[in-house]
């Protein structure tokens, strides 16, 4: 049995060291492709806690290990953060950051910085306390690009690292919830093409802009339209970005473009989303082209992994080991927890979505502190994250539990709530599109 007591004790007395950890790693500016820093200062944390191993890939994620047993359970957590937007609806210095005596601000402290933290102590807590058995090895990874492109440090981890842990716990924020699951998402472009000529005389051009205009409307009112799930909720889509193409201010456009934010809840696929864009009547009668955006920037090491833009939903039913598992680790401790899901995606579109590997959510923070100026989180759950995290490997592998598949919602299932042995997931085949993958940071 498993001194409960003992571990979140434990986790109470390195409040101080991971404040300080995390503070540190919010000075370092990562966004996207520019991890470097922070990847060397988490690898820094491992080898002074003690971790067995610890090192960086080629594409630039932190790897580390504690542990020699035989099955492998690993702690995800992205260390890229998105950008500061405007500075001015900024309360204080967003790297700098500030603390008190609950709290610590600074971009990326619920988004999602402090979940490495956590895991890195949480594996730590292990080891002091002795936990770590033959039966399971313990990973930690602070992965890179997932917020230009989630999943895809896994999608490289899994297929060219050859690394596929029994199931991944994604420490992304889960305001102090269990998470087993969320919608996925896709990028689609539509572009319409036009003829330009003199804005004196606009009757002599066809403008795309215009064309563009009454696609938007149809585009609109699909949203209404979309397919709602009992658990994961509606399938939503926006218009997140539009560009033009015209000789200049002086002329009709021709060429207009637009990205979409598509939200796929379950039961919907890339496919079904680009037939229902194809199928609106002014995309019909203009002859525009829906494709979908393909992702290949380089990470910040200079290896490209190109990738669909296409992030597919996954669930777990709440029987499933992993979550049966984090479950009773949270009640040990603080009681029981409740059983949810994100509104945003993470990396288990790869891990779960993808290939298949069971994921199950709890991490510090909140989901709404995501991507937003005067961002922070709390020191108690980063204690409290810590603590779940030490005490789960050991729980997971007792024979305490029965049995349980640690399963994807059924394929052809109805609901998200239905499940069996198979995801209901199609993985994207390799498309070229018209449009490079748009830069902005998305989750």
């Amino acid at each position: 049995m498993l001194d409960f007591a003992a571990i979140k004790k434990a986790a109470q007395s390195y409040e101080g060291a991971m404040t300080k950890f995390l503070r540190d790693i919010v000075r370092l500016p990562g966004e996207s492709c520019g991890e470097k820093e922070t990847a060397a200062r988490i690898v820094e944390e491992m080898k002074k806690v003690g971790f067995d191993e610890a090192g960086i890939d080629k594409m630039g994620n932190v790897i580390g290990y504690m542990g020699k047993g035989k099955t492998l359970i690993a702690f995800d957590g992205h260390i890229d953060t998105v950008g500061i937007g405007n500075r001015d609806n900024w309360k204080f210095d967003p790297y700098k950051g500030f603390e008190t005596e609950k709290e610590i601000g600074g971009r990326g402290t619920s988004d999602q910085l402090g979940g490495p933290v956590a895991a890195v102590y949480g594996a730590k807590i292990m080891k002091d306390l002795g936990l770590l058995n033959d039966k399971y090895r313990v990973m930690v990874t602070g992965t890179v690009q997932e917020e230009d492109c989630d999943g895809l440090c896994w999608e490289y981890i899994i297929k060219e690292e050859k690394i596929r842990p029994e199931f991944v716990v994604i420490t992304e924020p889960t305001n102090g919830n269990i998470y087993r699951g969320h919608r996925g998402r896709m990028e689609i472009r539509v572009e319409v093409k036009g003829i330009s000529c003199h804005g004196s005389a606009p009757e002599r051009g066809d403008n795309a802009i215009y064309k563009m205009g009454e696609i938007l409307a149809e585009v609109k009112a699909l949203n209404k339209k979309l397919k709602k799930d009992p658990f994961l909720g509606k399938g939503t889509l926006a218009v997140s970005q539009i560009y033009f193409s015209s000789p200049s201010r002086c002329a009709v456009a021709d060429m207009c473009a637009i990205s979409i934010d598509r939200r796929l809840t379950w039961g919907e696929t890339y496919q079904s989303a680009l037939r229902e864009i194809a199928a609106l009547p002014t995309v019909k009668k203009y002859k525009a082209k829906v494709s979908m955006y393909k992702y290949d920037r380089p990470s910040y090491t200079g290896v490209v992994y190109p990738i669909d833009c296409y992030f597919p939903t996954w669930v777990i039913p709440e029987d499933a080991k992993p979550a049966r598992a984090m479950v009773k680790a949270y009640e040990g401790m603080f009681g029981k927890p409740k059983v949810d899901k994100w509104t945003f995606s993470t990396n288990g579109v790869a891990i779960m979505g993808r290939n298949k590997i069971p994921c199950i959510g709890f991490g510090p923070g909140k989901e709404e502190q995501a991507h937003a100026p005067n961002e922070k989180t709390w020191k108690a759950d980063l204690v409290r994250c810590a603590a779940v995290y030490a005490a789960l490997p050991g729980i997971y592998t007792s024979g305490e539990l029965e049995e349980g598949p640690g399963r994807a919602p059924k394929k052809g299932a109805k609901t998200a709530k239905a499940a069996a042995k198979k995801p209901a997931v199609k993985k994207s085949a390799a498309k070229k599109t018209a449009g490079k993958a748009a830069k902005g940071r998305r989750k």
